[in-house]
């Protein structure tokens, strides 16, 4: 795999134009905002399992900072099976289910929930870059309209050590083998989180845009993935055209990089009113990924089989 974006690694646009295509049949999707949601979105759920079916991708997981989507996905796979798409979600543990709210897990759990994420939009880690950066509305999706003011919440005690109310969610998590999220947590509380979810027995790791909100170094990112842990990279912030556009292809290559192959996952993290198609926003970073030099082996396990394997999705079916 080369190392820059070259001439010769962009050689499949005119031998092999259709792998874009070939690598969205059966992509994975993590990272789905759609709607009904407080934030704006351009489709709802039952679009966007028609889009992603459009192209043949397998799954999405639903993510919405403010519900679970669970019971919506239980209903909608039966409803629309003949999609072919399935529909996935978690449970986000923020102001609205209560915080660090094992109630709220046992439910989602015994309703199909794959993953739980820690605080995001209420973590005072978040609340905190919100305060911090006077441009951060500007980079960060804002609700329809204006909503109480979030209580900061944190996994951590002053001394850095986890609050007690955490470990039996963490348990809860191991005993059903899903996906811990460490969410928008600063990445000083993530160790101590996934250290402890580790003893616990909990197997399936989730770090989502650890670059961004996170403050996560490269060299962190090489630590998560020593660890055991995926990490996720949004594809909103790579995409041209996206109100959040971060990074350039040289930036992927590094994260890349750092977290290897075997153990990234890029999600899409789109549904943004005014932001490109999910589906274009997956072509568009496969295409980067192959002018990259990566081959559709591993572009293929970063777009679909890492998340799969994740989730515990068997994509044979």
């Amino acid at each position: 795999m080369s190392n820059l974006t070259t001439e010769a690694n962009k050689q499949w646009r005119q031998t092999d134009p259709g792998l874009p295509d070939r690598l969205l049949e059966g992509a994975v999707d993590l990272h789905c905002h759609s709607g009904p949601s407080v934030m704006p979105r351009y489709f709802d759920h039952c679009d966007a399992m028609e889009e992603a079916s459009s192209v043949g991708m397998r799954a999405l997981l639903i993510k919405d900072h403010y519900y679970s989507a669970t019971p919506v996905t239980e209903l909608l796979n039966k409803r629309f099976a003949h999609l072919k798409v399935t529909l996935l979600s978690g449970v986000p543990l923020n102001n609205t289910s209560g915080g660090l709210n094992i109630y709220a897990v046992e439910h989602g759990i015994k309703l199909g929930a794959k993953l739980v994420w820690m605080p995001t939009f209420s973590s005072k880690n978040h609340l905190d870059h919100h305060k911090q950066d006077e441009k951060f509305k500007d980079k960060f999706p804002q609700t329809k309209k204006t909503m109480l003011d979030p209580t900061p919440l944190t996994v951590v005690d002053s001394q850095g050590k986890l609050l007690p109310e955490v470990l039996p969610i963490l348990d809860m998590i191991a005993e059903n083998d899903i996906v811990l999220s460490s969410g928008h947590l600063h990445i000083s509380e993530i160790w101590p989180l996934f250290e402890e979810a580790k003893r616990r027995g909990v197997n399936r790791l989730l770090c989502n845009h650890p670059t961004y909100v996170i403050d996560a170094t490269l060299d962190d990112i090489k630590r998560l993935v020593g660890m055991g842990v995926y990490v996720e990279h949004s594809m909103c912030m790579f995409v041209p055209g996206s109100k959040f556009k971060f990074y350039d292809p040289v930036e992927l290559q590094a994260m890349i990089v750092a977290g290897t192959v075997d153990r990234t996952i890029l999600g899409s993290d789109l549904g943004q009113l005014g932001n490109p198609r999910l589906v274009d926003g997956f072509r568009n970073v496969i295409e980067t990924c192959l002018d990259l030099g990566y081959g559709e082996a591993d572009v293929r396990k970063m777009v679909s089989t890492n998340a799969a394997t994740l989730v515990g999705l068997n994509l044979s079916t």
